[in-house]
């Protein structure tokens, strides 16, 4: 069962990456290697995620904090609420053991791998938290995270951060548990195949192309700010 798995996720990951599937029949020069690699990299990534799964369990079964596999990578989404005081781009003492068994995972487990930190946030505009917009706090959201992490051992060759703002949401802002679940703070532990420069490049691409696709739909003069 568990190998079925693997290889299931050997061809996801396969596909995020070359834009198409592996061919898996014989006889390919290269390809039974190319697929061991595959298989290696997915196995790895899963013990991370059963790792975390194991000492992340309460967080999980509260719902602060969900692990998926994906074309990404291993995707660590943790709730605004466990790391952040409404507004605030401040660490709440109480995400410290959160980040702390993250960190020993990061280093310990995947310590060749480059790791992503992406800040997001819901579509409530900011009123009385000091922040220009919501670009800006998910920005200070995610950069923080990454200086917790580094600070915890994790080299900082290896990280990289961005903020999303409003722009990629996961569920509906039209109601108060889409809007909670739209703020997070995502870690992306990334496969080899994908640098932390080509992640950086994408991410600052598609961060770009969202924030240019909302303000086309603003009246003329409205347009937000670049996040610095």
């Amino acid at each position: 069962m568990k190998k079925a798995a693997v290889l299931l996720l050997v061809g996801i990951f396969a596909v995020g990456l070359n834009g198409c599937a592996l061919n898996f029949y014989k006889g390919k020069p290269g390809q039974e290697q190319k697929i061991k690699q595959l298989t290696s990299q997915l196995e790895e990534l899963e013990a991370a995620k059963r790792t975390l799964e194991e000492r992340l369990s309460k967080e999980i079964a509260d719902n602060q904090i969900l692990l998926e596999q994906t074309k990404r990578g291993l995707v660590i989404t943790m709730a605004n609420d466990i790391l952040f005081d409404s507004g605030k781009a401040k660490l709440k003492k109480n995400a410290y053991p959160v980040l702390d068994k993250i960190a020993v995972v990061l280093n310990e487990e995947v310590a060749d791998r480059d790791v992503g930190v992406e800040g997001h946030t819901d579509t409530v505009p900011i009123k009385h938290s000091g922040w220009k917009s919501n670009w800006e706090l998910s920005s200070a959201r995610a950069t923080n995270v990454l200086h917790y992490l580094i600070g915890k051992g994790v080299r900082p060759q290896r990280l990289s951060s961005i903020g999303y703002g409003e722009y990629k949401p996961i569920d509906t802002n039209e109601t108060k548990v889409g809007r909670g679940k739209n703020r997070r703070v995502e870690i992306i532990i990334l496969p080899r195949e994908i640098t932390k420069k080509s992640y950086e490049e994408e991410q600052s691409k598609m961060s770009e192309e969202a924030k240019a696709a909302e303000e086309s739909k603003l009246p003329q003069g409205t347009a937000t700010e670049s996040v610095k």
